[in-house]
């Protein structure tokens, strides 16, 4: 059975301690450790509760990733920065317990819609829909190696590039594309896809880098430093494409970028990040 993301990021305010929260994070959101997407999620819902107002809604957030964070309690101090007519801007710190921490910071804009210009200058790439894609597991060849526990939630069709176990391909665009779909999807009381699902899928850019980088590439994994994400449009809870650009990679780092689209051509989200590589041991 799959996580529950709504239930597993869940928040609690520590009595007699304005602005603190709690939570328990379970091992559910691993890979070797929990996704850092997710611990943005912790300390967005920590931002969530303290703004206490349904009608602002996030804009943007950026993460610095400070040190890791393992599965268990985390403790979240939130100071809001500025609380406006039509938005409100606040910073998260996220420890992990006996942590001197911080070890996760979140900034984040919450705002109400406005009237305003309605354009979308964007398209989606050129894929095949969920339907059409055949589906898509990391590690389902290898039988030594198991999907994480993280991979373990999803449903994921890869629509633009290579699996990294296939042979036979070589080294293109640094571009992957893959639809994702939760499979206990965290929905809003109206049914849509809760935004503060967004961070977890947006943190999984790494797979762009390894397209570019072809087959034969060292083996590596990718931390996060910090990853910035931009809610855009309102999304159904369904399927998801996540559309991942690795525009520059030099001296043991990479940045890159994301687009999130909805089945039906939103654009639910567009996310940067830049990640510090490593040798994987593997």
């Amino acid at each position: 059975m799959s996580a529950d993301l709504l239930l597993d990021t869940a928040v609690q305010p520590l009595e007699g301690d304005p602005g603190r929260y709690v939570a328990t994070l379970p091992d559910a959101w691993s890979y070797t450790r929990p996704s850092g997407g997710v611990l943005m999620t912790v300390a967005m819902r920590a931002l969530r509760a303290e703004i206490a107002d349904a009608g602002l809604k996030p804009v943007s957030a950026t993460a610095l990733f400070c040190s890791p964070v393992p599965a268990g309690p985390l403790t979240i101090q939130v100071h809001v920065l500025r609380r406006g007519n039509v938005a409100v801007q606040a910073r998260a710190a996220l420890s992990a317990a006996d942590s001197a921490g911080p070890d996760l910071e979140v900034s984040a804009t919450f705002a109400r819609d406005r009237e305003g210009p309605d354009l979308l200058d964007a398209r989606p790439p050129p894929v095949p829909s969920p339907a059409e894609a055949l589906a898509f597991e990391e590690r389902s060849r290898r039988p030594d190696r198991p999907l994480s526990p993280f991979q373990q939630n999803f449903e994921a069709r890869l629509v633009l590039g290579h699996p990294w176990w296939e042979s036979g391909w070589s080294a293109g665009e640094a571009r992957c594309a893959r639809w994702f779909r939760y499979l206990t999807p965290p929905r809003l009381p109206d049914g849509a896809l809760d935004p503060l699902a967004i961070p977890p899928i947006a943190d999984t850019m790494p797979m762009a880098l390894l397209q570019g980088l072809g087959p034969d590439a060292a083996p590596f994994h990718a931390p996060s430093l910090d990853l910035t994400v931009h809610f855009l449009d309102p999304v159904p809870a369904g399927w998801l494409l996540v559309s991942a650009h690795a525009r520059r990679a030099r001296a043991g780092y990479c940045s890159a970028d994301v687009e999130i689209w909805s089945e039906d051509g939103r654009l639910a989200a567009y996310a940067t990040q830049t990640m510090m590589l490593r040798k994987s041991r593997r």
